[in-house]
């Protein structure tokens, strides 16, 4: 997997597959839920046709460095091959962590901080 990021969640089914959540993983998963992500991650995981969206979504990037074209209707069949179900939620639980937690460490490093806009006060003002 050519991903060289340190937070890869490997989910483990008929083989072992890197689970991502990117930017189009996540727009998918919004366009086939019809939710929010804010109501997808507080939905739990009750729903199984949910859990089946939110890990086709994650694997889409997967599936597409390994040269498969996977099908939401596959995800039952490679849901079961899952070790338990509890590996199938701690494997979204920390891929979704990963997503949004992925850069925080760069951020004492200069990285990826965004320039605080000047104050009006700053603007204003003139020193001599």
């Amino acid at each position: 997997m050519s991903n060289n990021n340190n937070d890869v969640v490997i989910i483990h089914l008929d083989r072992p597959r890197e689970l991502r959540y990117g930017h189009k993983a996540f727009k998918k998963l919004v366009a086939l839920t019809g939710k929010s992500l804010e109501e997808i991650e507080s939905s739990g995981f009750d729903d199984f046709e949910l859990v089946e969206k939110m890990v086709y979504c994650g694997l889409l990037s997967d599936a597409k460095e390994n040269g498969e074209n996977l099908k939401l209707e596959q995800m039952e069949d490679l849901l079961d091959q899952a070790k338990s179900y509890k590996h199938i939620i701690d494997s979204v639980q920390a891929a979704f962590a990963a997503a949004f937690e992925a850069n925080v460490g760069d951020l004492g490093n200069g990285q990826n901080q965004e320039k605080e806009p000047a104050k009006e006060e700053d603007l204003t003002s003139t020193k001599v």
